[in-house]
């Protein structure tokens, strides 16, 4: 049963698919209780959690119309209400196509634009939010398409001497504020966009970007500045009644990144670290209540 995938209703709304570890890990929660309404593929309808043998202790299919006499639509409002971790389903040989044109366009810097939205509209749709059905982005290529082509020339300049590493690095994180900010502003949800906004300083941003880089002088601190730096990111989103938050530590983050990097080294399992790293990433971003 552990390699099935799994839905549960909260507030009048289907949230996932969840594999089932994640599903145990919001059942830990206490985000899906005795009495949520879950559904799996093979089941013939929604059961109360409590109720599948199993469960409550140590390519999704559809489900079925959840049963929900009196209950409120299941409908994608601002009101939020849901809780838990995002999830993400990545097929092996897309995400690596995709990855492979991202990095092509990126080298070319001209089709970076198309690239990078497209993979970006991609991974959304992948995604699932809890409260957040048929999850998307929305952005067009041409929206900030100078930004796509700054980023690709500064990775060039930054390369050819000290000098202008120095002033490439301020460019970039600038760039890559601009970047964020365009992304947090073309969510939506059932076709509706989202209110979201990240507010956070540039100044602050470049200031996270450096430090970053003083932090490899550590060889592993790096990876604390990674934890803290999407903690701050999470802060600054508003728009939402739920708060977002990053639960990934920087040890996590540390041995995670050293296993994918040695693992790249032998080529072939490229697709499958792929696949794992950015799905724990992912995951590591959640919904919850505001508590102010």
């Amino acid at each position: 049963m552990s390699d099935r995938s799994w839905f549960y209703a909260a507030n009048g709304q289907q949230q996932g698919p969840y594999p089932e570890p994640q599903l145990r890990d919001l059942i830990a929660r206490g985000t899906v209780r005795a009495d949520t309404l879950v559904w799996s593929e093979g089941m013939a309808g929604w059961q109360k959690a409590g109720e599948i043998p199993g469960l409550m202790s140590g390519g999704a299919a559809r489900p079925p119309a959840m049963p929900q006499p009196g209950a409120p639509p299941m409908t994608g409002g601002y009101g939020g209400g849901a809780e838990g971790p995002l999830s993400i389903d990545l097929p092996l040989l897309p995400l690596l196509g995709r990855f492979l044109l991202l990095m092509i366009g990126a080298l070319l810097i001209i089709p970076s634009p198309w690239t990078s939205t497209s993979f970006y509209r991609w991974m959304a749709s992948r995604t699932t939010v809890p409260g957040r059905p048929n999850f998307e982005f929305t952005g067009q290529p041409l929206d900030i398409w100078w930004v796509f082509i700054a980023m690709g020339v500064m990775s060039y300049v930054g390369n050819y001497a000290n000098t202008l590493q120095l002033i490439a690095i301020p460019v970039e994180a600038f760039l890559g504020w601009m970047l964020l900010r365009w992304i947090f502003s073309h969510l939506a949800s059932n076709g509706q966009p989202l209110p979201i906004a990240f507010n956070g300083n540039v100044w602050t941003f470049i200031g996270w970007q450096v430090l970053m880089i003083i932090s490899f002088i550590t060889i592993i601190g790096w990876a604390w500045v990674i934890a803290a730096w999407m903690r701050w990111i999470c802060r600054n989103i508003s728009g939402t009644r739920r708060e977002v938050i990053f639960t990934g530590s920087g040890l996590e983050i540390l041995w995670r990144t050293l296993v994918f990097s040695i693992a790249c080294i032998f080529i072939i399992p490229i697709p499958w670290m792929l696949r794992w790293y950015n799905a724990w990433y992912i995951s590591q971003f959640g919904l919850v209540e505001r508590t102010a």
